[in-house]
């Protein structure tokens, strides 16, 4: 086995690692992993101390990891020795969490799911620079295509790194451009690392320090969607900042892998492009959590301006509470008589502040939704149901954007059109 590698990264490669013809034998998962290490840290010792038969014995016992399976993974070396040497020869270096120079954002902000084992290609200082995740559908129109270039441009602009998936698409414009306008790129891939850094265009790049491709699965591995299901958040977690380029509507790993980091407690801002109706997944995102992303702002401070955006407006609540200001308090009192009242009414003078600054911050952020389905005048039923708000809510929107001029009015019958 290459002496490169230290003891404790051979063991956890022989533990978690997928390699050899044999597969009969399953590796330890990210959460199988963690017993084992919770059992190590408690003794202050290295996974290399797993080597030694009686330390595995009992590591399976107190673990409740069977002992046969134990044994069986950590046989492997000779299989893995192999494996190494052809990884190395064709450039992929290999760090387990064990390792100094492992990402410290994934042990950060994924805790226990960390990925045990991450096979790379290219520079390894990528992997702690952060910068923005661009995501989206393998399937784009030109005006997407064409707004992806230009937010990678004006990222390298800035100095800022793109992160993506490197799947087709969204992925891969993201990267190319960034790479192309002479930038650096990071593809977290969930299949055929090997074959993706043999190809001529990231060999260069590799080659310039300026792309960095890592998987935690097996080089050769081949596409299953579980995986690449499983590896959004590995995208997400190297980032600073997020953006969805386009995404369907509760479908698809783009709408699964926002909505993971929408969710996630420490998770990173979430941008995405403006809603269309053609890409509903944006709209229903923003409603979510997810900001818009700017149309207009200088290309040296985007980092700047992104956080100020994201420090400024709150999270809005899920569709199913955006009526919560709109809700009542019934209660009967002792002679039966219904003494409903709003919340707001009930609530004291800082209450009803905090409530309208909250919903100042929803409506900033659910305007520019509203204004793209108001191309052609609406009532307001057909917008509600487009949009899946409450009506009394929405009513309240439109009243401010018609005071404000960004809506206007008509009558018999009442409609709404964008100004």
């Amino acid at each position: 086995m290459n002496t490169n590698l230290t003891n404790d990264t051979k063991t956890i490669i022989l533990l978690c690692g997928v390699f050899g013809k044999d597969r009969s034998i399953k590796p330890l998962t990210p959460k199988e992993y963690t017993l084992l290490v919770k059992w190590l840290v408690k003794r202050e010792k290295r996974p290399e101390f797993l080597l030694a038969d009686e330390n595995l014995r009992e590591a399976s016992k107190d673990t409740g990891l069977e002992l046969s399976r134990l044994i069986s993974l950590l046989g492997r070396g000779v299989q893995l020795g192999f494996a190494i040497e052809e990884w190395h020869r064709n450039g992929i270096w290999i760090i387990s969490r064990s390792d100094n120079d492992y990402p410290s954002r994934y042990k950060r902000k994924l805790k226990d799911s960390a990925p045990p084992i991450l096979y790379g290609v290219g520079e390894r200082s990528l992997l702690n620079a952060g910068g923005l995740a661009v995501v989206g559908s393998r399937k784009i129109d030109y005006p997407g295509e064409e707004f992806t270039r230009d937010v990678a441009e004006r990222c390298v602009k800035d100095g800022i790194s793109i992160i993506s998936g490197g799947a087709k698409g969204v992925d891969q414009i993201s990267m190319s451009s960034a790479i192309g306008s002479g930038g650096s790129a990071v593809g977290v891939l969930a299949d055929n690392l090997l074959k993706k850094s043999l190809e001529r265009t990231s060999r260069i790049a590799i080659q310039e320090n300026r792309l960095l491709l890592i998987s935690p699965y097996n080089p050769n591995a081949r596409f299953m969607v579980g995986t690449a299901m499983a590896r959004n958040k590995l995208i997400y977690a190297l980032a600073d900042f997020s953006l969805v380029v386009t995404s369907e509507y509760k479908k698809g790993g783009t709408w699964s892998g926002a909505i993971e980091e929408l969710k996630r407690e420490n998770s990173i801002p979430v941008f995405v492009q403006k809603a269309t109706p053609e890409i509903k997944g944006n709209g229903k995102l923003i409603l979510e959590g997810a900001f818009e992303w700017p149309e207009n702002f200088s290309s040296d401070q985007i980092t700047e301006q992104l956080k100020m955006i994201a420090d400024g407006k709150r999270k809005i609540p899920p569709p199913q509470t955006l009526d919560m200001f709109d809700s009542k308090i019934k209660n009967k009192n002792k002679f039966g008589r219904d003494t409903t009242k709003s919340t707001i009414e009930n609530s004291s003078l800082s209450d009803r502040e905090t409530t309208k600054e909250f919903q100042n911050n929803i409506y900033d952020v659910v305007l520019p939704l509203i204004l793209s389905k108001l191309s052609s005048p609406k009532d307001i039923e057909t917008l509600s149901q487009e949009l899946e708000v409450e009506e009394s809510q929405l009513r309240i929107w439109l009243t401010k954007a018609t005071k404000a001029g960004d809506v206007a009015k008509h009558f018999r019958p009442v409609r709404y059109s964008r100004i």
